[in-house]
C-alpha cells in the first residue's frame, strides 16, 4: 500500500517544514512495526520549494489471517478464499488508515512543538493514492471529498488495459489537492474515508469505534452531506453503533448551531440518577423458562442431560415439587465442579436423596435414563457434530423416552444483535453449528414424528420482530397413543 503527501513552499516558509509537522526527518528513511506488517516513511524529494513524504505499508499476510476476522463464516470480506487471495497488500484500506494513525499520530492531532504556527495554518497539499478500492465508483469519491474542500482527480483503473471492453475495476487512482486545509485535517479525512470507500475493515468493529469516528470527524463530519453513509460504512453497517454515532453527531451539530457545549445540550438527565435496572442475563431467563415448562408438565423426576457445572440441577433442588433430579454429563471434570457447587459432601440426607450425578454419553443408550418424567437438553445439541445427532435422538427419544423433553439451543439469526460477537462467528468456540428458527423447527418436528411426540416452540428472551429470540426452546410431549404403549411396556417389564 502506498500514499504520498506533497507540499510546496518558499525559502522563508520551506516545504521541508512538512518533516516537522509529520515528526519524521526528511533525510532519514524510517520503519515502524504494526500489527499487520511494516510501515516505511521516506521522502522521495525534499527541498525548500517542494517536499513529498511517502508512506509505504508492507502487509504481513500471515499476521492478517491470524489476527484478523479469519474465523467462521464472516472471516473473509469477499469469499471463503479471501484470506488467501485478496487485494490487502496492494490497495489502500483500513490497514493503511490504521498505519496513518499509528505513524503520524501527533500530526493527526495537530501537535507540533517545533512549528506550532505551521501546524495550525492551511498548507498547499497534494495527496496521491495510486490504488484505492472505491465501492461506489468515482462519483462516490467526489461526493465524499469535495464537500471537505478538496479538488478531486479520480481515474478508474481498468480491469485489463489489453481488453478495454471488460470495463473498469472497483479501483481508482486518487489525487487530492487543497490550499485551505491543515495537515491534521487532511490526515483525519483519510483516516475515516479510506475504509469507508473500501467498505470493509480488517478488524472487528466494537463500540470504541464510535469514539474514534467522532474524534477523527470533529469539525467536518456533523455537517457532511454523506454523514449517514460515512457513519454506516465506517462502523461496518452495525445498526446499533451507527444509531449511537448519528445521535451523538446530531448533538454536536445542535451544540454548534447554539454556540454551546454538547454537555449543555445533553442535560435532560442528571448525572446522578437512580441506577437503571440491569437486564436479566439470558442464562437466568433460560433457566426460568425451563423451570416453568417443567412445572407446567407436572414432572417430578427430571433428567438434566448435559448438566455441565450443575446450575439447572441447583435450581431444581430449590423446588420440592421435583422429587428426583439426575445430572448427566460426559465430562467428569464438569461433574466434579457440579458436585462442589451443590455441596454434595455437606448436603443433608433428605436433600441428598433427591439428587445424583453420573457420567454418561448421549451418543449411546443408557438404561439408567429410562422411566423419568422429563428430560432437559439445555444448550447441548449444538455441541455435537451434526452426524452424531441421530445417535442422541435415539438415546433420548427412542430409548430413554421421558414423557416430556425440553430442548433449548441458540437462534443463529439473533447473533447480529450481539455487539460483542464478530460477524459470522458462533457464540461459543465449541459450538459445531447454530440453527435458524426454521432449521430448528424442521429438526424438532421430524424427531417428534419419528418417535411419537408432539412439539411446540417457545421463545426465550426478547422476541425480536426481525430476527426472533436469542434462545429457542422446543417442548416435546409424548402423544397419548405413545404414552399408552410405553405404559404397557413398563408394566410387562415389571
Amino acid at each position: 500500500m502506498f500514499l504520498t503527501i506533497t507540499t510546496t513552499g518558499t525559502p522563508e516558509r520551506p516545504a521541508t517544514d512538512l518533516g516537522f509537522l509529520l515528526h519524521k526527518h526528511p533525510e532519514k528513511a524510517q520503519r515502524f512495526s504494526t500489527s499487520y506488517g511494516t510501515a516505511h516513511v521516506l521522502y522521495p524529494e525534499a527541498d525548500d520549494q517542494r517536499c513529498t513524504a511517502a508512506l509505504l505499508l508492507e502487509v504481513d499476510a500471515v499476521a492478517l489471517v491470524r489476527r484478523g476476522k479469519g474465523k467462521g463464516r464472516g472471516g473473509a470480506p469477499d469469499a471463503a478464499l479471501a484470506q488467501y487471495v485478496n487485494d490487502r497488500p496492494y490497495a489502500a484500506s483500513s490497514l493503511l488508515a490504521v498505519a496513518l494513525s499509528a505513524v503520524f499520530s501527533s500530526a493527526m492531532r495537530g501537535v507540533c512543538n517545533a512549528r506550532p504556527e505551521r501546524a495550525a495554518e492551511p498548507l498547499p497539499l497534494r495527496i496521491e493514492v495510486p490504488s484505492l478500492p472505491a465501492r461506489g465508483g468515482p462519483e462516490l469519491v467526489r461526493r465524499l471529498f469535495e464537500p471537505l474542500g478538496w479538488a478531486v482527480t479520480v481515474e478508474p483503473v481498468p480491469l485489463d488495459v489489453q481488453f478495454p471492453e471488460w470495463g473498469d475495476s472497483r479501483y481508482v487512482r486518487l489525487v487530492l489537492e487543497s490550499q485551505a486545509l491543515t495537515l491534521a485535517e487532511a490526515l483525519r479525512h483519510l483516516y475515516v474515508l479510506l475504509p469507508v470507500l473500501d467498505d470493509a475493515k480488517h478488524y472487528w468493529v466494537a463500540s470504541d469505534e464510535v469514539d474514534k469516528l467522532l474524534r477523527a470527524g470533529e469539525g467536518w463530519l456533523p455537517d457532511h452531506p454523506e454523514q449517514k453513509l460515512i457513519t454506516s460504512r465506517y462502523l461496518s453497517r452495525r445498526w446499533s453503533l451507527t444509531r449511537e454515532a448519528m445521535e451523538r453527531l446530531e448533538l454536536v451539530r445542535l451544540a454548534e448551531a447554539d454556540d454551546s457545549e454538547v454537555e449543555d445540550i445533553d442535560n435532560a438527565v442528571e448525572a446522578e440518577t437512580e441506577a437503571e435496572e440491569k437486564p436479566t442475563p439470558l442464562a437466568v431467563q433460560r433457566r426460568d423458562a425451563i423451570l416453568a415448562a417443567l412445572k407446567a408438565s407436572g414432572a417430578a423426576r427430571v433428567l438434566d442431560l448435559g448438566c455441565g457445572q450443575g446450575q439447572l440441577v441447583q435450581a431444581l433442588l430449590k423446588d420440592p415439587a421435583f422429587t428426583e433430579i439426575v445430572g448427566v454429563d460426559v465430562s467428569m471434570r464438569a461433574l466434579t465442579i457440579a458436585g462442589r457447587r451443590l455441596k454434595l459432601d455437606r448436603m443433608g440426607e433428605r436433600q441428598a436423596s433427591r439428587v445424583q450425578l453420573f457420567q454418561s454419553s448421549l451418543a449411546y443408550t443408557d438404561s439408567r435414563l429410562k422411566a423419568y418424567d422429563a428430560a432437559v437438553l439445555s444448550e447441548v445439541v449444538e455441541h455435537l457434530d451434526l452426524p452424531r445427532l441421530p445417535a442422541l435422538e435415539y438415546a433420548v427419544f427412542g430409548s430413554a423416552r421421558p414423557r416430556t423433553v425440553l430442548v433449548t439451543t441458540p437462534n443463529v439469526e439473533y447473533n447480529v444483535r450481539w455487539e460483542s460477537l464478530p460477524a459470522g462467528h458462533v457464540r461459543h468456540s465449541d459450538h459445531r453449528f447454530e440453527w435458524t428458527r426454521e432449521e430448528f423447527r424442521a429438526w424438532a418436528r421430524a424427531v417428534a414424528e419419528r418417535h411419537g411426540y408432539e412439539v411446540e416452540f417457545v421463545p426465550v428472551g426478547l422476541d425480536d420482530p426481525e430476527v426472533g429470540p436469542p434462545t429457542q426452546m422446543a417442548i416435546f410431549e409424548m402423544s397419548t397413543a405413545a404414552v399408552n404403549v410405553t405404559d404397557e411396556k413398563e408394566a410387562k417389564a415389571a
